[in-house]
């Protein structure tokens, strides 16, 4: 799975590593080295402009949404998903609509998993160890994601988060050198995939499946880091430093 990760590039940074050309805000982003599910963060998507001819190009978009997928049709926020697998996010009835138009790329720095230790003697269960993940090259993760929108019932039809897009990030069987640490990892998007994958015209199940792998082997740094990431107010840089 993929339950806490890092994301700290700026707004133009971002916008340009991805080629967008658009974005939701001016305002800068926030470095948030523990985005945690619920929380929002940048993700990279494309739409058709709002102006123009349905069958207009898309246009690729720097948007910030929040972390857990609910389905269009759920009635609360009891269904919201962080995660979805990919070998069966195109079947499923909460991801297959959004799997078909709506696929997003979301930026990711490193991800956190967590593996069990032995604890100081006379501890009366394992403690477990955080480990950050990382791309070797220092480049961001172009993690696989789609999203949704929700209405919320509670909220006035004037609030501002009445329609705020949701996302979850698709997982799968980690890789050798990965699996010793958890057995989930996220899928990514390779560069020359990204306007493929973002087009929500393309509606092939197998293409777009085939559009997707999980990060090379050996392509990833695994390192342990300080239990201050297993608190969600906890951020900053000494989170992903190396203990």
């Amino acid at each position: 799975m993929c339950g806490r990760y890092a994301s700290v590039r700026s707004r133009q940074q971002l916008m340009q590593l991805f080629a967008a050309e658009k974005t939701d805000g001016e305002e800068p982003l926030r470095e948030d080295y523990n985005v945690a599910p619920t929380k929002k963060a940048p993700a990279v998507l494309a739409k058709a402009p709002d102006d123009g001819p349905k069958d207009a190009d898309p246009v690729r978009q720097l948007r910030v949404l929040r972390w857990g997928l609910i389905p269009s049709w759920a009635k609360d926020r009891k269904k919201a998903f962080n995660n979805a697998r990919a070998e069966t996010v195109h079947e499923k009835p909460s991801f297959k609509r959004a799997f078909g138009a709506r696929r997003c790329l979301i930026p990711i720095e490193g991800f956190y998993e967590w593996f069990p230790v032995e604890g100081e003697e006379g501890a009366k269960k394992p403690v477990k160890q955080p480990y950050f993940l990382h791309a070797q090259d220092g480049g961001v993760l172009a993690a696989a994601g789609i999203y949704e929108y929700w209405r919320d019932p509670e909220l006035a039809d004037d609030d501002p988060e009445l329609w705020v897009p949701r996302f979850t990030i698709l997982t799968t069987q980690a890789t050798d050198d990965v699996g010793h640490i958890h057995d989930r990892m996220p899928m990514v998007v390779t560069p020359d995939n990204w306007e493929a994958w973002l087009d929500p015209r393309l509606s092939d199940v197998e293409h777009i499946r085939s559009l997707m792998a999980p990060p090379a082997k050996g392509s990833l740094e695994v390192y342990p880091v300080s239990t201050l990431v297993n608190v969600v107010r906890n951020n900053g840089p000494q989170l992903i430093e190396r203990v």
